[in-house]
């Protein structure tokens, strides 16, 4: 498959939010970057839509229509009948004018390939032939069955689009002309190419709005009426039902699903045998076509653009007649053809992750994936790694959290409210003359130390630090930082957590100050995994310096 959509790696953040949103996982991580993988995707646009660096963009088609216009031939465009929701004001004369600036010849409403592909969807309805009924009008609806649920393939109307069937007609009715089909969709650039010389170039609203800019073209805010217009209702919600006559409808239901997730769950009940005997508008983008990814980007406004589109739509259908050939068209497999991992190997991948039991399966979704086990599958295909996991970075931080304060000349004390010892570290326990740690471990401090410093830093909320003191007991001058911050509440819910946590800002302050610290930790301050692998970075190599 082309390209259609292409990563900008200097503006991917690895946030893993086009997984999160990337209705069929089909994004690879490799060396930190987020790529589309070709094969498994259905172009629906999401990844494009929610990437909050601008990481994704289309593949700009706009030379190949200037080329197309060089070439002599006359071009003609098939404008998509969402254009009144995008250029709000504007009806078919006025983008007509613009568009004949830029050098094509006329411009004709995709509204009327619409129309007759309506007119195909009411014979399938007449003949009762199809126990369901799925419209074909949305390419990427038409792959995700492609790829992911082949067996709903018979029920999937083998009828052409309504781009297809216009830049058909305008072909059957210009011979020698050129087509360009302008809309707010990513996959009509690879519904064109997969069926060859019918649409010879796709443009999204985006490509044209900044080829009219960079000419100084613009647009009349006016609108002509007509009545002979119904199918313009095709891009809404519910459009394409409206537009058919029900008058022989065989006793189908008839049902409207648009979003990406709520169509897979309509297809999955379709092969389990739940749905049955009705006739189904699929759409991939909620609020159909003036959803679109281009549209959604852009100028998210779902009932501004429906009400556009609902009032520039008639109540009667386009004269037009029956192209001389056929409007079916062919919509094979494409599975995908992937093996699916046994259980050990989901297991031993698990492990890795460091969940080693049904409870370490968080299923927290910070990964981009909705469970741990997906996670694991996808890590097999080699479509992600084991640091995509925030939970196994944490407790890979915890763990070299653990190895620094163990191994740091400065002695460490953690307490609790209580003042009882709940880590301390060998520097501390050479300071105090400790054989072990387990001699003070959970008894109270006063046992090697005053205990004053702490009851003040308790009672008044206020850290210590830097305080030289003199420990007569052990004949040793010290600098001590005395750090609390965290309420009885946090405390008893979270203790060993935040305490760990918070050994964080103590190596930091150690390391900024190259001072020799005493501390009690008892709060977390908020450090994020990546700040912490920092600090402690750093930490190690001053230690390695010392």
């Amino acid at each position: 498959m082309t390209r259609y959509l292409k990563l900008k790696k200097s503006n991917c953040k690895n946030c893993y939010k086009c997984i999160r949103h990337c209705p069929v996982k089909s994004i690879k991580f490799s060396n930190h970057q987020a790529n589309i993988v070709d094969d498994e995707c259905i172009l629906c646009g999401q990844c494009f839509v929610n990437c909050p660096q601008n990481a994704k963009e289309i593949r700009n088609d706009t030379e190949a229509a200037r080329a197309l216009i060089a070439s002599g031939a006359p071009v003609y465009v098939s404008l998509a009948p969402s254009f009144v929701a995008n250029y709000p004001g504007v009806g078919i004369g006025a983008m007509e004018k613009a568009l004949q600036k830029l050098g094509f010849a006329a411009v004709e409403e995709t509204a009327i390939g619409a129309t007759l592909v309506k007119r195909e969807y009411e014979r399938l309805v007449k003949e009762g032939e199809q126990e369901v009924i799925i419209s074909s009008c949305c390419h990427s609806v038409n792959l995700l069955i492609q790829k992911y649920y082949p067996e709903a393939l018979p029920y999937l109307a083998k009828v052409e689009s309504p781009m297809l069937a216009h830049c058909r007609l305008i072909k059957e009715q210009h011979p020698g002309a050129k087509t360009v089909f302008i809309g707010p969709c990513i996959s009509k650039k690879a519904e064109a190419e997969t069926y060859a010389g019918i649409v010879d170039c796709v443009l999204t609203f985006e490509e044209l709005t900044e080829w009219m800019n960079g000419e100084q073209v613009t647009t009349e805010p006016e609108q002509e009426k007509n009545e002979e217009s119904r199918a313009r209702l095709f891009p809404t919600s519910g459009g394409i039902l409206r537009t058919m006559d029900w008058t022989e409808d065989n006793g189908y239901s008839r049902l409207t699903i648009d979003g990406t997730e709520n169509c897979i769950h309509a297809l999955k009940e379709i092969m389990d045998g739940t749905l049955s005997n009705c006739f189904i508008e699929m759409s991939a983008c909620a609020g159909s076509c003036v959803g679109g990814p281009v549209m959604e980007k852009t100028h998210r406004s779902p009932v501004r653009d429906f009400l556009a589109v609902d009032r520039y739509a008639g109540k009667k259908d386009f004269v037009v007649q029956t192209p001389e050939n056929s409007l079916t068209k062919e919509i094979p497999y494409l599975g995908l053809n992937r093996q699916m991992p046994g259980s050990r190997a989901i297991e031993e991948i698990l492990c890795r992750m460091g969940k080693t039991s049904p409870a370490d399966e968080l299923n927290c979704g910070s990964c981009g994936y909705d469970t741990c086990r997906e996670k694991a599958v996808a890590v097999y295909w080699g479509k992600a790694d084991l640091t995509m996991c925030l939970p196994f970075l944490k407790e890979k931080a915890e763990t070299f959290s653990d190895t620094i304060i163990r191994n740091s000349p400065n002695g460490i004390i953690v307490l609790n409210e209580s003042l009882e010892v709940q880590q301390i570290n060998g520097a501390a326990c050479d300071i105090l003359r400790l054989s072990r740690p387990a001699d003070i471990m959970g008894d109270q401090v006063v046992r090697v130390l005053d205990p004053q410093i702490f009851f003040e830093v308790i009672q008044t909320g206020r850290d210590v630090r830097d305080k030289r003191m003199f420990l007569a007991e052990y004949e040793k001058y010290v600098e001590m930082t005395v750090i609390y911050d965290i309420t009885e509440e946090e405390h008893q819910r979270a203790q060993k957590e935040n305490v760990r946590k918070q050994t964080v800002e103590i190596t930091d302050q150690v390391v900024a100050k190259q001072m020799r610290i005493v501390q009690e930790i008892a709060s977390l301050l908020g450090e994020t995994t990546a700040e912490t692998k920092i600090a402690l970075t750093n930490l190690k190599e001053y230690l390695n310096d010392e």
